[in-house]
């Protein structure tokens, strides 16, 4: 049987590892990894906040269908996938971001060490020692394991900002080092999609930097599986649960909201150094591929799909396209809203913006935002960004291929309007499969549109 170690970081950009585009210097650790493996360009999560995600991820259905849209605790009755392992035989532990997959007992972790024992979940160290123990009492015992490791990085506060001084006492933030390399606003490239002004610089660096620690816990969570002689016996899986903590980012539907950056390395499937361009994949698929692993029957009624046939670099059918859900915020403040992406064109439905709803979350937090309303009393163009992004628009629509940054909403051209037809068709469609609570008020607001 497989092991299976899957790795996760707390709010980074799919775009910031070297293998995905972000700084040359930024992951030494993923990059290695993605050269070891395969990476896949088209990865998304189905919902770009943490608990949600993962509540996602560890039962494989929607989080409509599992109970947790929100920080909420999935609903009785519902399997989660280490139900599955622990009747094969497999230990089972998480490390970090233990509270959110909730309810905690309802997972049934054998071992589970949490933030306060990681070093607020940044300190490498701490992980290498966990997983150390994790691994030498799989040994000892003769068991298959999963191990969960769940970096709290690049989650908000990051890296040398007032805000982590402000949040953390001295005593706390001295339980965590600082990341083996730290970014300076001269180093940085804004992301597109957020205006380039000096304190927008400033965090996107202290945020790579964080990024950096988190890359730092991964180096130490590979080393001790090297050290415990599975490397060749073990899956390994890479994700982050949502977008980073920026505006038009985590909290929301756009590309950068769900793009996740995905490495797999499976030894003796996945070719090193191979990629995945075309296909894409929802984590909602990566329950089923477990199963795959572990030799399981995957159950009925999963709405992901196994990528075992992609990690062989076989094409499938119907992996043109992906659908994400945004419900509720860390605040439990509902903004709910639906998305479908195909190899060109976003649309995004907002059921919450009508007109008079102000969105605010948790991505709004620190430098960026407040350096946005500030230049908005100068500039028109940041003035207009801001404002819609308090207000939206109940619909969106973007040419992901002219505008991957979702500048330009095109719902309003005549020469995008059977495209928009189209994607509100298949978006209604999902809806209906998927038993989705809002379908008929949003049959109800395009029938509404057409009249």
């Amino acid at each position: 049987m497989t092991n299976i170690l899957l790795i996760t970081a707390d709010d980074m950009d799919g775009n910031t590892p070297g293998s995905f585009g972000g700084p040359g210097d930024a992951t030494p650790h993923l990059d290695r990894l993605a050269a070891e493996g395969m990476v896949f360009r088209r990865g998304h999560v189905p919902a770009a906040v943490c608990q949600p995600s993962r509540s996602a991820l560890m039962t494989g259905l929607w989080p409509h269908r599992n109970g947790a849209e929100g920080f909420e605790p999935i609903d009785e009755g519902i399997g989660v996938i280490n139900d599955l392992l622990k009747d094969k035989g497999y230990l089972t532990g998480i490390l970090g971001k233990v509270q959110h997959l909730q309810p905690v007992e309802r997972f049934g972790w054998d071992m589970a060490v949490d933030m306060g024992e990681l070093g607020m979940g940044r300190n490498p160290e701490r992980y290498l020692a966990a997983a150390e123990e994790f691994l030498a009492r799989a040994a000892g015992e003769r068991r298959p394991w999963f191990l969960m490791a769940n970096a709290h990085d690049p989650h908000r506060p990051f890296h040398g900002s007032e805000a982590e001084r402000e949040f953390w006492p001295e005593e706390k933030r001295a339980l965590y080092p600082a990341p083996s390399k730290v970014f300076t606003a001269d180093d940085v490239k804004v992301p597109g999609f957020l205006p380039d002004l000096p304190a927008v610089r400033t965090e996107y660096a202290e945020y790579l930097s964080s990024a950096r620690r988190c890359d730092d816990v991964v180096g130490r969570l590979l080393d001790a599986l090297e050290r415990s002689g599975t490397a060749e016996d073990t899956l390994v899986v890479f994700l982050s649960d949502n977008g980073m903590a920026f505006p038009f980012a985590k909290a929301n539907c756009y590309l950068r909201s769900t793009l996740t950056p995905l490495i797999v390395r499976w030894p003796g499937v996945t070719r090193a150094g191979s990629e995945n361009v075309d296909d894409f994949v929802n984590m909602l698929d990566l329950f089923p591929t477990f199963c795959d692993a572990a030799g399981v029957a995957v159950p009925d009624g999963l709405d992901g799909l196994s990528i075992a046939p992609l990690l062989r670099s076989v094409r499938e059918e119907g992996r043109d396209r992906v659908f994400t859900v945004f419900h509720e915020t860390s605040a439990k403040n509902r903004y709910e809203m639906r998305c479908v992406q195909d190899g060109r064109y976003g649309y995004i439905w907002n059921a919450w913006a009508d007109g008079e709803a102000t969105y605010k979350a948790e991505n709004m937090w620190g430098l960026t935002w407040n350096a946005m309303l500030e230049a908005a009393e100068s500039d028109s163009s940041v003035k207009a960004r801001s404002d819609f992004y308090l207000a939206r628009s109940p619909e969106e629509l973007y040419d992901l291929t002219t505008d991957p940054d979702c500048l330009h909403n095109l719902t309003g051209s005549p020469e995008f309007a059977d495209t928009l037809a189209e994607k509100r068709t298949t978006l209604a469609d999902w809806m209906k499969e998927t038993g989705d609570p809002l379908r008929d008020a949003y049959e109800g607001k395009l029938e509404e549109a057409s009249a």
